[in-house]
């Protein structure tokens, strides 16, 4: 399957303006601090060259001597990067030795405004880590929408030895008809008029080509947009590991089976680390 081409700037542009259209829409909220249990911490600024504003993140600096770094991108709820203070993933991070980043997507928290699709702020984040942690081993733990626009930069330029992956669809616009039926007669015109979008929008081209050494997926079982076939496929096709969370819907893995989910992850990287 080869890797599909990225659509030119126009047509990113026209395709992106249609999707966001009728893409579920989320209030801007301002981001809370971290809690005083995730000290210290620094709210960092992460330039997009060659585009307007920034991405707004937050390090979280491994205790005594690191043996990696991080990328932890959110899914797309409004509470952005804070939806990473709770449910204990930077706390084991940094307990296993790791450095951590958060960041908002553009539109969300602190971030600067949507400039095209959002695998572009993926690679300007990870190449924010890797100047910051230059000499460490990289690593990737995206959600939902963070883990789908990985697999775009991830499968284009690499940068990292292990990647985590939660709650990811192959589609977006498949994951759209599923949860909001109305919105099908809308979908299927965007795949008529923006065929070459579509095919770039489909992760399924894209998980075969990923440019890491060991990679993990992870969903519910109840999850009616991600259905667990779904999760199966896309670690199939990355040669990564799999697992299913029975009685788990969507971004509720981590609830029902936070050891399940933070153990695959630090076992990921782990096996990345030793090639």
């Amino acid at each position: 399957m080869p890797l599909p081409e990225r659509p030119s700037p126009l047509y990113e542009r026209l395709s992106f303006t249609w999707f966001r259209t009728f893409a579920p829409r989320l209030p801007r909220v301002a981001q809370p601090d971290p809690p005083t249990a995730l000290e210290p911490y620094e709210s960092v600024r992460i330039e997009r060259p060659g585009r307007r504003g920034h991405l707004a993140g937050t390090w979280f600096p491994a205790p005594g001597a690191p043996r990696g770094a991080v990328l932890l991108l959110p899914p797309w709820v409004q509470w952005g990067r804070s939806y990473f203070h709770r449910r204990g993933r930077l706390q084991a991070l940094r307990s296993a030795g790791y450095h951590a980043l958060t960041i908002d997507f553009p539109g969300r928290g602190g971030s600067g405004p949507t400039v095209g699709f959002f695998d572009r702020d993926v690679e300007d984040a990870l190449a924010f880590l890797v100047a910051r942690a230059p000499e460490l081993p990289h690593h990737l733990w995206g959600v939902s929408a963070g883990g789908y626009w990985s697999h775009m930069a991830l499968s284009r330029r690499g940068g990292v030895a292990g990647a985590m992956f939660e709650d990811v669809s192959p589609h977006l616009i498949e994951w759209g008809g599923r949860i909001m039926p109305a919105s099908r007669p809308a979908h299927l015109l965007f795949r008529t008029l923006f065929p070459h979008t579509y095919r770039y929008f489909d992760v399924r081209r894209h998980a075969p080509h990923l440019r890491v050494a060991r990679a993990a997926y992870v969903s519910g079982e109840q999850d009616e947009g991600v259905p667990p076939d779904d999760t199966r496929e896309l670690a199939s096709l990355a040669d990564g590991i799999c697992r299913i969370v029975a009685d788990a819907g969507h971004l509720d893995a981590i609830k029902r089976s936070p050891d399940v989910v933070i153990g695959l992850a630090l076992e990921v990287f782990a096996e990345a680390e030793q090639g």
